[in-house]
C-alpha cells in the first residue's frame, strides 16, 4: 500500500531530483510554460503552486521561504509582483498540464506545464501578397 508516500523519485538521486525540480519551477515561473515528461510535470506543479501561494501571501518570511526553491531574484520579483496580482482572486489551481503525445526517441509521454490565465502572445501579422 502506498498510503501517505510523499513524492515520485523519478529515478534520480535526492540531490539531483531536488535541483532538477527547483530549476523546472524557476523556468516555469520565468517563461510561464515548459515542456517536459508527465511525471516531472506533476511533481513540478506541486512545487510551483506552493511558490505562487507564498507570493500571494507576501511578507519577508514568505519571500525567504520562496527563495529556497527559486534562486533567481528576477523571478522572485515576478512572483511577488505580477503573479501575485494576477492570481489574487483565484483560490488555487494556478497551473495546467496539457498532454502532448509521445517523445520520438524513447516514447516517454510529454506534457506542457503552463500557468493558467497567462497572457497570449501577440501573433505576427502575415504579409499579404500584392497581385
Amino acid at each position: 500500500m502506498r498510503h501517505r508516500v510523499g513524492q515520485r523519485k523519478l529515478q534520480k538521486t535526492t540531490s539531483h531530483r531536488l535541483a532538477m525540480l527547483d530549476n523546472m519551477v524557476t523556468s516555469l515561473l520565468e517563461h510561464e510554460a515548459i515542456q517536459t515528461t508527465v511525471p516531472k510535470a506533476k511533481e513540478a506543479r506541486r512545487l510551483a503552486e506552493r511558490i505562487i501561494t507564498l507570493g500571494k501571501r507576501g511578507g519577508l518570511a514568505n519571500v525567504r521561504l520562496a527563495e529556497r526553491r527559486v534562486r533567481s531574484r528576477v523571478v522572485l520579483q515576478k512572483v511577488f509582483g505580477e503573479l501575485k496580482d494576477r492570481y489574487a482572486s483565484r483560490p488555487g489551481g494556478y497551473t495546467r498540464i496539457v498532454r502532448l503525445g509521445f517523445r520520438h526517441g524513447d516514447a516517454a509521454e510529454m506534457a506542457l506545464l503552463e500557468l493558467v490565465d497567462r497572457p497570449a502572445k501577440a501573433e505576427p501579422e502575415k504579409a499579404t501578397k500584392k497581385e
